[in-house]
């Protein structure tokens, strides 16, 4: 979904108020990014390929494999992530790819939009998005990456990958991100948000949550002693997830930065891709349709996630970390294409 991006994160790394003005934040606490909805992606259909499901706005298709092939090369590389953490983040990006690649447009998106920066060059951002041909369930997939220089020196580096599915099915949405603001302090972000009460449909709960045997793999992380529970100080953000969401805190010893690249290849690397198989197993191409009344229920809880991440998050964020002009223009093709 970008991001994008709970305001809480730039406010506990020290960004408040504009990046000039950027104060760090001693305790160097991490926040959660969870992009519900975040970044939407305008396509335009080539002329051999069905139209695109809704009434998204449609962009120029003039040079459109020239935008895909320039957008995902930058997206693809990653640049200021270390390597066992961009060998992770391309491995999911190419998993997703490989298996729904035949559902999914090409990523349309203007190139200022794919790839923008604020006008000091502190903090840039790329944007990869690849909307669902249908009759696919796949309603769009999203990557980001984000890269913001901290004041006191550092960097703030945010990458995430989610997949969202259309009203057609009532499963699950993927979401991984990964927060990092010193080569030390990680916030980890892994979780299937449920589209459905998991209390009025205990079947829900039992089939996407308790037969895949999810909880297994947050426990699983939660054993190592460098890794300690993260919770959110938005109550909102919360609600979203799910009861086998991995949110978590990952800190390890000052001046050991290679335990941090351990752990990420070590445990955080095969989680991961085993809980984005579950979703594409179970969700993405599991057979789960629902009827038109269901189905107005889900587009109506999808559009107030969407609106409520432009207004609050999204709205509020891009201004401060890009500048104005930037942020004009990349969050107007977002509310253009959710139509918020």
């Amino acid at each position: 979904m970008p991001p994008l991006f709970d305001t809480e994160v730039f406010s506990r790394v020290g960004i408040v108020g504009s990046p000039q003005s950027a104060v760090h934040d001693d305790s160097k606490r991490m926040a959660l990014i969870l992009c519900h909805s975040l970044h939407c992606s305008l396509t335009a259909p080539a002329a051999s390929l069905p139209s695109i499901k809704s009434s998204r706005p449609k962009i120029s298709a003039i040079s459109s494999m020239e935008q895909h092939n320039d957008g995902s090369r930058k997206f693809i590389e990653f640049p200021f992530v270390s390597a066992p953490h961009k060998d992770l983040m391309v491995g999911l990006v190419s998993t997703v790819e490989n298996r729904l690649g035949s559902q999914l447009h090409t990523c349309t998106l203007p190139l200022d939009v794919q790839h923008y920066q604020n006008p000091s060059g502190s903090a840039q951002a790329s944007l990869y998005i690849r909307s669902g041909i249908e009759p696919s369930l796949v309603d769009f997939i999203l990557g980001s990456w984000i890269h913001c220089d901290l004041p006191t020196g550092g960097a703030l580096n945010i990458t995430s990958l989610s997949a969202y599915l259309s009203a057609s099915t009532d499963a699950p949405n993927f979401l991984f991100e990964l927060i990092r603001s010193s080569p030390t302090s990680v916030v980890l972000i892994v979780d299937l948000p449920p589209r459905k009460d998991l209390v009025l449909y205990p079947d829900y709960l039992q089939t996407f949550y308790e037969n895949t045997q999810l909880e297994s793999r947050r426990q699983s992380l939660a054993k190592l002693p460098e890794v300690q529970p993260y919770f959110s100080s938005s109550l909102y953000i919360r609600c979203l997830s799910s009861p086998t969401a991995i949110m978590v805190r990952i800190e390890t010893k000052a001046g050991q930065p290679e335990r941090m690249e351990e752990i990420i290849k070590d445990h955080v690397d095969p989680i991961a891709k085993e809980v984005l198989g579950i979703w594409l197993d179970q969700c993405a191409c599991g057979k789960r349709e629902v009827g038109e009344t269901e189905k107005a229920c889900l587009e109506k809880r999808d559009k107030l996630i969407k609106s409520q991440t432009v207004e609050i998050d999204i709205g509020s964020s891009f201004p401060r970390l890009f500048g104005p002009e930037v942020a004009e223009r990349v969050v107007g093709v977002i509310r253009e294409f959710y139509g918020v």
